[in-house]
């Protein structure tokens, strides 16, 4: 789920930030460059692990601010497929369950990747909602806010940045993880305890 991955960047450091000891300085615009943002077929950047070099520091001409090649390692989230992941759910509707990690909430469960026979209700709470049950034995299990939901991811997904969006459409997820609870002790966690 977590991993390490280098990256080379060159970077061109503000004038403002030269008065700072430099790999505070270079650490500090890394952050602001990468930290909450997708690299395709690499993952989610969660936190910067260390700088192992930095060169140059050559003023370009019509600059006026150092520009330095910096070789980093940046801790990526990016789940692999069939990992086992606990999630809170965030969402429900027709086409199945949205989850959230707390720092991720692209993960989607389609309708079709649910335990069968499984079936949709009002929800209590929210008219724009449903709740989905899935029915076992006589029992009805369902899908609740308060449930922390295991799953197993089937696919991480990179979907190409659209030149124009939809009014009123979702925000555009540079990730996306989708994922299955069709199987043995998936589901919420305390339907297995």
């Amino acid at each position: 789920m977590f991993f390490l991955t280098e990256i080379e960047h060159r970077l061109r450091l503000p004038p403002k930030l030269l008065d700072r000891p430099l790999e505070d300085a270079i650490k500090g615009e890394l952050e602001s460059i990468f930290l909450d943002k997708v690299i395709a077929k690499t993952g989610l950047c969660v936190s910067m692990y260390d700088i192992k070099s930095i060169d140059g520091g050559f003023v370009l001409p019509v600059e006026g601010a150092p520009t330095y090649t910096v070789v980093f390692r940046m801790v990526m989230f990016r789940p692999y497929v069939g990992e086992i992941i606990a999630a809170k759910l965030k969402n429900s509707n027709k086409k199945g369950l949205q989850l959230s990690l707390g720092f991720f909430d692209d993960i989607y469960i389609p309708a079709f990747a649910l335990p069968d026979p499984s079936h949709i209700e009002p929800h209590d709470d929210d008219p724009k909602q449903v709740k989905w049950v899935w029915t076992y034995n006589d029992l009805e299990l369902s899908y609740d806010d308060e449930n922390v939901i295991r799953f197993q991811v089937t696919s991480v997904d990179y979907p190409p940045i659209p030149l124009e969006q939809e009014e009123g459409s979702k925000p555009f997820a540079p990730m996306v993880v989708t994922g299955l609870l069709n199987s043995d002790g998936l589901g919420p966690i305390s339907w297995w305890v």
